[in-house]
């Protein structure tokens, strides 16, 4: 741990947000303003990115949205997510490139403030085998590092075959931004040690969280590379363990079975690896749901993806932490509910004690 994390805060924009669990909140809906006053609370509050999600029958538009915020940001980085095979891949660069430029540059003033998040999604009325899914994720991951770096490409692949020079706007660092993404099937995780730059995980067992960065960085060897490691987890941070988890409970006080199971299956990925993996830790989890120390899974019951968060007080949220920092994590995209709520108490409670400071 000699250098510092990432610690990046979450965005509802893909009507992710509630007081209590499954029950719809006008309030809390994905609007601009809503989302907006989020991303602004983890800038005042002083985390290094945020995540602006990605969904398509869900909440609002992830680009637009970015180049409406963009403006409104001093220094805070965006983790900006696209599903890979919405764009002509050339026409996706190019949307990086003004998107990076819109944010403006970064504190040093040697580079932009815009990463990504790519997503192998099936698209909306498709359905890919994942081999396929992943190979365009490659593919695609393969021309905007080209493009962005400011190369000629030249690309005969199973899904784009092109040769073209890079278009006229390029970022401010004249280099592709880093590439964050994730996934558990053994076609995702070559996918991610070929093509990205961060491997994200959602949450899992201390034990399994170290098997998965001991097979990706072998991975990621094989073919000449070095990965960082990313933790997508949600946080119930209270002034102490008993507030905590009488807060969980309350999350979940007013959800039915039926309820969450429709939440879940909203998804577009909801059949995926990552999802089954949250549904076996909810299997496995005490009658409290909790996993392991600190861990609750009960997030899950209402929410496809990552459905587990850290639960307690500040010493026990900041000692989770330093547990996933000294495996091998690097960065955290965290989130609670309600997302701006959240984000203002781990801003006071946690974040001022962690070595922190953005890629």
């Amino acid at each position: 741990m000699t250098t510092p994390c990432e610690v990046s805060w979450f965005s509802a924009l893909c009507d992710d947000d509630y007081e209590f669990l499954g029950v719809p909140d006008e309030r809390l809906r994905s609007s601009w303003e809503h989302c907006r006053n989020i991303v602004l609370a983890a800038e005042e509050g002083g985390f290094d990115n945020v995540l602006l999600p990605s969904g398509y029958q869900l909440g609002i538009d992830t680009t637009v949205f970015a180049a409406a915020i963009a403006p409104y940001l001093q220094r805070l980085k965006l983790l900006w997510a696209c599903r890979m095979g919405e764009d002509w891949p050339p026409q996706l660069a190019r949307r990086i490139a003004t998107l990076d430029r819109i944010l403006g540059p970064n504190a040093a003033g040697d580079g932009g403030r815009l990463t990504v998040n790519v997503i192998a999604s099936d698209l909306p009325g498709e359905k890919l085998p994942g081999d396929a899914r992943y190979q365009r994720a490659i593919e695609v991951m393969q021309i905007l590092k080209t493009l962005l770096a400011g190369e000629h490409l030249k690309i005969d692949g199973d899904f784009y075959k092109m040769e073209l020079d890079p278009m006229r706007i390029g970022t401010l660092s004249g280099k592709p931004p880093l590439l964050y993404f994730g996934g558990l099937s053994h076609e995702a995780r070559e996918a991610a040690a070929i093509g990205c730059d961060v491997y994200l995980m959602w949450p899992d067992v201390m034990a399994k969280v170290k098997e998965t960065i001991a097979d990706l960085k072998e991975r990621a060897t094989r073919h000449g590379r070095a990965l960082r490691f990313g933790y997508r987890v949600h946080v119930i941070v209270r002034e102490t363990e008993s507030e905590a988890r009488a807060y969980a409970d309350r999350l979940l006080s007013k959800l039915d079975a039926a309820t969450g199971d429709a939440i879940r299956n909203k998804s577009l990925d909801a059949q995926n690896y990552g999802v089954q993996r949250q549904a076996e830790l909810r299997g496995a989890a005490d009658g409290e749901g909790f996993v392991e120390d600190n861990l609750w899974t009960g997030i899950g019951r209402a929410r496809s993806g990552c459905g587990s968060a850290i639960v307690g007080d500040p010493d026990q949220v900041l000692a989770k932490l330093q547990e996933y920092r000294a495996a091998g994590i690097d960065a955290f995209i965290l989130s609670g509910y309600p997302h701006q709520a959240e984000c203002d108490l781990f801003a006071r409670h946690v974040l001022p004690r962690l070595d922190h400071a953005p890629f």
